[in-house]
């Protein structure tokens, strides 16, 4: 259990955080009101009813629920199949876990998760999301990096044979 401390701690920092701005995000900005940052990012409170870019709304409320605890459990069940070594895919699956909680809370308590964040420009506009998609997104990107390094890693047979 020692070994995965950092990694429990992890997750439970990105849900955290996430929660909590979450909080601050309903209690200070107004309802689907831009309020930019820089010229490509904004502020722009707004709920999604489905999963990413509102994806099967039509699950419901609780159907959403379930899949996202049976993400979460399947996302645990890999990452305990990591060995020790694997430094960046445990810190990826500490990252999905810990957003894919932070939305889970979200969706059994109101139904809906808080998104506040909106890359745009005058022209085009990206899906509005928050720190625990950031989350989610970024921990499949070290899993990714981390399974392309064992694969450059791997040893390669030697020899005329090979």
């Amino acid at each position: 259990m020692k070994s995965w401390s950092p990694y429990i701690l992890l997750a439970i920092v990105a849900f955290a955080l996430d929660q909590w701005i979450k909080y601050l995000v309903e209690t200070t900005l107004a309802f689907q009101e831009k309020i930019d940052l820089v010229p490509f990012l904004a502020l722009f409170r707004t709920f999604n009813t489905g999963i990413a870019f509102s994806m099967f709304e039509s699950f419901g409320d609780t159907g959403l629920v379930v899949i996202a605890v049976l993400v979460v459990a399947f996302v645990l069940y890999l990452a305990t199949r990591t060995p020790p070594g694997h430094v960046l895919a445990r810190i990826g699956f500490a990252l999905i876990v810990g957003g894919a909680l932070g939305n889970l809370v979200d969706r059994a308590t109101y139904g809906h998760v808080i998104d506040y964040i909106l890359f745009h420009t005058q022209t085009w506009s990206f899906a509005i999301f928050n720190l625990a998609d950031a989350c989610i997104s970024v921990g499949a990107v070290l899993i990714v990096f981390d399974e392309l390094i064992g694969w450059r890693r791997e040893v390669k047979p030697q020899g005329p044979d090979a």
